[in-house]
C-alpha cells in the first residue's frame, strides 16, 4: 500500500537515493538547484510502500521578482518501477493543496508545461521573471493559488526562508552529490 505523508528526517538518506536514480549527477548543476542548496523546503512530502521512498516533492520558499513571495517547486521524482500510476500527480496535487492551506499565493518551477498544465501551471505570468544562471525559458511555469498574485511580477527570482542549520542527518549527501563535489574540487585546485 502506498501511503504519501510529510517527510521526516528518517526519510532522507531514501529520499536522496531516489533522486539519484531519477536524475543521476546532473541533477546539482541546475539553475533550480542555485534556489534550494543550504535552505530548508517549505513543504515536503514522500511517497512510501513496504519498500521505503517510492516519490518525493519539495518546495521552496522563493522571491518572485520584487520581493513577492513564492515557492518554488522540485525537484518531483517517482520511482522508476512506480511511474504512469498516477503517482507523481498525487504528490503534485498534496503540495498545491498543502501550499494552499499555508497561505502560499503562488508556486513557480522549472519543468515540462505538458505535464504541468493539468494542475493550473503556465508560461503566461513568468515572461518577465528570470533564475539566476541558464535555463529554458519555455520552462518557467507559474500557477497561482490566489488569483493575480503574480501580476506584474518582474526581475529575478531568488532563494528565500530558513537555511538549513540541522544536524548532519539532516543534510544526508547522496553518493552522487559527493562524487559532484569531489570531482569540482579535484579540478578547482
Amino acid at each position: 500500500m502506498v501511503t504519501i505523508r510529510n517527510e521526516t528526517r528518517l526519510d532522507a538518506s531514501g529520499r536522496e537515493a531516489l533522486l539519484d536514480e531519477a536524475f543521476g549527477e546532473g541533477r546539482f548543476a541546475k539553475t533550480a538547484e542555485r534556489l534550494r542548496e543550504g535552505r530548508r523546503p517549505a513543504l515536503s512530502f514522500i511517497a512510501a510502500d513496504e519498500t521505503g521512498v517510492i516519490g518525493t516533492i519539495r518546495l521552496w520558499n522563493v522571491t518572485a521578482g520584487g520581493g513577492r513571495s513564492a515557492l518554488l517547486l522540485g525537484p518531483l521524482a517517482v520511482a522508476a518501477d512506480m511511474r504512469n500510476r498516477g503517482l507523481g500527480t498525487a504528490l503534485v496535487q498534496r503540495a498545491l493543496r498543502a501550499a494552499r492551506r499555508a497561505g502560499h499565493a503562488a508556486v513557480l518551477l522549472v519543468g515540462d508545461a505538458p505535464y504541468y498544465e493539468r494542475f493550473g501551471f503556465s508560461r503566461e505570468k513568468t515572461g518577465d521573471l528570470r533564475l539566476p544562471g541558464p535555463y529554458e525559458r519555455d520552462r518557467l511555469l507559474a500557477c497561482e493559488l490566489v488569483p493575480g498574485a503574480l501580476d506584474g511580477a518582474t526581475g529575478l527570482i531568488s532563494a528565500a526562508g530558513a537555511p538549513n542549520r540541522g544536524t548532519r542527518q539532516d543534510r544526508v549527501t547522496s553518493p552522487v552529490r559527493a562524487r559532484t563535489h569531489a570531482h569540482a574540487a579535484r579540478h578547482a585546485a
